[in-house]
């Protein structure tokens, strides 16, 4: 047998590369298949893109009894189902004229928010406006967590007789969006009280 002869012959080396080369193409496809067949592909919902304003009506209620105001209005940006958007509020108070009663309030609805749905059914898009006030909160008059009253704007439950009313001042409200499925959520836009 002659060295050049062994040298020269490369003829089984095409079947061997042929085989890597199949069995290669054939892990990349299947990790590729794999991935969406298994859902890894699939997107998250993103929040929508909306501006929104905000417009404050700041009652003095120590010497009116009148509840305070939050009209919110959809500026530009996505249309949204009423049915994704919450309000969440935190710091909201009740405030009588003569000031020997306060309380705090939790805003109704399922815990603690209450959606734009509620407010104004429908598709919220440009020009789309909703107003919070005094009646789309429970009273917690005596601080322990009960209900007293609801949605009252001049409530006299407090202890003394006199009228309390929703303060904002204090307040923080998140616009929140929530996913379709409810996987996801996202704080859209934030107003705060000019106390708080």
């Amino acid at each position: 047998m002659k060295i050049r002869q062994l040298l020269a012959d490369d003829g089984a080396v095409s079947p061997v590369i042929g085989v890597i080369l199949m069995v290669a193409i054939t892990v990349i496809l299947a990790a590729v298949i794999g991935t969406f067949v298994l859902g890894l592909g699939e997107q998250t919902a993103t929040a929508p893109q909306a501006s929104f304003s905000f417009d404050f009506t700041d009652n003095d209620q120590t010497s009116t009894d009148d509840a305070d105001v939050l009209s919110i209005t959809h500026e530009s940006g996505t249309a949204i189902s009423s049915e994704r958007l919450t309000f969440a509020v935190s710091g909201a108070t009740a405030v009588d004229a003569d000031e020997s009663t306060s309380a705090t309030f939790a805003i109704a609805g399922t815990s603690g928010d209450t959606s734009w749905d509620d407010l104004s059914p429908g598709t919220v898009s440009a020009g789309n406006t909703v107003t919070l006030d005094g009646g789309d909160f429970l009273y917690d008059l005596n601080g322990g967590g009960e209900v007293v009253a609801d949605g009252a704007n001049d409530d006299t439950s407090g202890g003394d007789g006199d009228e309390e009313a929703l303060d904002l001042s204090g307040a923080t409200v998140r616009i929140v969006w929530t996913s379709e499925s409810g996987e996801n959520s996202a704080t859209i836009q934030t107003w705060t009280g000019p106390e708080a």
